[in-house]
């Protein structure tokens, strides 16, 4: 560990790490940490590791969105949460909008008409919908005639379904594969 003006590290280096995330108005990249800390990025990494570990049984969770840490409650005790602090219960998704979703979350980036060839459907108000929760964002714009806007996940697509990282979504099955004879297997 380098030691420049934090000769008397008396903590463990996850929890200075935890305590800069708790405080941070933003998500931290691995990068920002090492440099308050005065620590190598390598080290940081094996920290933040250990704390996402650590996190399992507890009720915060340690989230990463593009390359940026976070934390965030555990998605588990989200009644709880919604009870102490006068919360309505969350509102639920249309079709629409879950389909929407998937689909970008799965193609990101993705332009409009990407997500309108998939659905094949308009989907202009989805997505407008899904801009007003903030569970996509612009993302840049395509090098496509007539620049079309493209479009991701947010860190709160991640909270709303309770993911850590996109790592976590499940594998994507082709439309034009077979279904496998033991998802046709019934107890």
């Amino acid at each position: 560990m380098q030691q420049d003006n934090l000769d008397a590290l008396s903590l463990p280096l996850e929890s200075i790490v935890e305590a800069l995330i708790f405080v941070a108005s933003s998500p931290l990249s691995v990068a920002q940490l090492a440099t308050a800390i005065g620590v190598s990025e390598e080290e940081v990494k094996a920290a933040l590791l250990r704390l996402q570990e650590s996190y399992c049984q507890r009720g915060l969770r340690l989230r990463i969105h593009r390359g940026h840490y976070e934390l965030t409650t555990a998605p588990e005790v989200s009644p709880y949460v919604e009870r102490l602090l006068g919360l309505e219960v969350g509102s639920r998704l249309s079709k629409a909008a879950l389909e929407t979703l998937a689909i970008i979350a799965y193609r990101q980036p993705i332009t409009r008409a990407g997500i309108e060839a998939i659905r094949g459907v308009n989907s202009d108000s989805v997505v407008r919908s899904l801009l007003a929760k903030g569970l996509i964002e612009e993302r840049g714009r395509a090098d496509l005639p007539g620049r079309p806007l493209l479009y991701g996940t947010t860190a709160d697509f991640l909270a709303y379904f309770g993911l850590e990282s996109l790592d976590q979504l499940p594998p994507l099955e082709e439309a034009n594969e077979e279904p496998s004879d033991t998802s046709l297997l019934k107890d």
